[in-house]
């Protein structure tokens, strides 16, 4: 055989070849489990000696620990599903390590196998537990699969077994929480010097009374970040004052025992004195249907600041135009910037607002650019028959020029596409004129909604409800500037 007839040999060969596809997942409980990389240069031997072939792009590797229980918490596997579902599905076989790779959940493991099976066509196919076809072959991998899930179970159990068994030793187990490390093997805890700064900090600056708010504003403006890098609010402020593990209790679950790793008195001696101060200042609040509206304007209201919703609050038991609005940010200290508004001043703002806009005519509205889809059909026809018209023009004079046309064709090929264009213009200009129309009337019904809107916001004895219903039929947001004392409005 020649050298030209083995290069077309191979090249029917290769465009033969069917695709492949390989998962691979690994589970950090498995000591003995190969590497992902491991994992692929196995699947993409065992799919060379099927004569398959697995492109670069149907490869999909989870992250390292990823658990196999549940399929919605496995991004690579869920975009593996949707890629197969193309149709017709651009791979034929799915190459795995192992079927425990697939799924350890039996109930999810057989729906997606019978969707890969049965709609997409794939073939699904196991390299270190290769099984015949047929019957039999499913019956053995179905047992394969009720181990696995057992397998599963079992372990969970064993590991919260062992971790109980590790606490009642008093054992380190738990994450370090603010101000500590974690030295490994069940040993106590170290200071993190840095950290507990942060901590000291906190529990000081409460017993000298300020509120969880300003001691989480302040600690931001400090640079102060949390045990996971974010910035503090209320509630990890008020975790860390309320931990016990700062007084030098540890507790996993139910069971708590005092621990031997370093507390330090500047914590230790105000913690008592602010777990006291918590509870006397504990108000639960009068909880209410997330269906029902505190106020008409919220949700709507927004900090001319950062952008975050105003929140009504209540001033304690009385009437609701007593209360205020406040950007929820500050109100949990992650912002330093305060920007209130009385309720009764809030709506004096609005409604004034909307009265402008009816007694001129005009808003300013916030202009989203429609889809291709529902743009005017005739003015798109329009525009493609003066497109046309235009490159005849062209096409003519180049061919005169080139002494194709006689000066006489070209005179009468010019006024008849001259007349075209002229009709074409006049289409174009009622085409418009009707456009401008169309927009005058969306102006009008815009007006008219706005007008209704403002006699039902102005008529005291409509609810909340009703009110919020119909200023959200006309505005997207508005937005508070403090510094100026003035709204702006997004209508839709």
């Amino acid at each position: 055989m020649g050298q030209a007839e083995r290069s077309d040999y191979r090249l029917k060969r290769y465009e033969s070849n069917e695709t492949g596809a390989a998962y691979v997942r690994v589970s950090t409980n498995d000591q003995t489990e190969l590497s992902p990389a491991a994992q692929v240069r196995e699947i993409m031997k065992a799919a060379k000696a099927d004569g398959i072939i697995i492109p670069k792009e149907y490869i999909f590797i989870e992250e390292r620990g990823v658990s196999g229980r549940r399929a919605d918490n496995r991004k690579e596997f869920q975009r593996m599903i949707s890629i197969a579902k193309s149709q017709p599905s651009p791979f034929q076989y799915l190459y795995l390590w192992k079927f425990s790779r697939f799924a350890r959940n039996q109930e999810e493991s057989t729906f997606y196998k019978s969707v890969l099976r049965k709609k997409c066509g794939v073939t699904i196919k196991s390299v270190s537990e290769p099984i015949m076809e047929g019957m039999f072959g499913r019956l053995i991998e179905s047992i394969i699969e009720w181990f696995d899930e057992y397998y599963s179970f079992n372990l969970s159990g064993e590991v919260t077994r062992g971790m109980t068994e590790k606490a009642l030793r008093e054992g380190y187990q738990t994450t370090p929480c603010l101000g500590y490390t974690a030295r490994g093997g069940g040993k106590p805890f170290l200071i993190q010097e840095e950290e507990y700064k942060i901590v000291e900090f906190i529990h000081q600056s409460y017993h000298n009374g300020m509120d969880l708010s300003s001691i989480a504003r302040e600690a931001n403006e400090r640079g102060y970040l949390t045990k996971r890098g974010n910035s503090f609010d209320r509630r990890s402020i008020e975790r860390i004052l309320t931990n016990q593990f700062y007084n030098g209790i540890v507790i996993w679950k139910d069971i708590s025992f005092h621990g031997s790793h370093e507390v330090r008195s500047s914590v230790t001696s105000v913690f008592h004195d602010n777990q006291s101060r918590l509870q006397r200042e504990f108000r639960p609040r009068n909880r209410r249907e997330s269906s029902d509206c505190r106020h008409w304007a919220s949700g709507l209201l927004t900090c001319g600041y950062c952008g975050a919703s105003l929140g009504c609050n209540r001033a304690g038991k009385t009437n609701l135009k007593n209360g205020y609005f406040q950007c929820w940010r500050y109100a949990k200290g992650t912002h330093s910037q305060s920007c209130s508004i009385t309720v009764s001043k809030a709506e004096t703002l609005i409604l004034e607002s909307l009265k402008n806009v009816l007694d001129f005519g005009e808003q300013e509205c916030e202009y989203k650019k429609k889809p291709d889809l529902i743009k005017d059909d005739e003015a798109e026809k329009n525009k493609a028959a003066r497109l046309r018209n235009a490159a005849k023009l062209a096409r003519i004079k180049e061919a005169y020029e080139k002494g194709i046309d006689s000066i006489e064709e070209y005179k009468c090929s010019k006024e008849r596409l001259e007349s075209e264009r002229m009709e074409l213009d006049r289409q174009y200009n009622d085409i418009k004129r009707k456009l401008v129309d169309n927009v005058g009337k969306k102006n009008s019904r815009q007006l008219f909604k706005i007008k209704s809107a403002y006699e039902i916001l102005s008529d005291p004895d409509t609810d909340n409800t009703i009110k919020g219903t119909a200023l959200r039929t006309i505005v997207k947001r508005i937005v508070y500037d403090k510094e100026r004392n003035t709204v702006r409005f997004f209508y839709y």
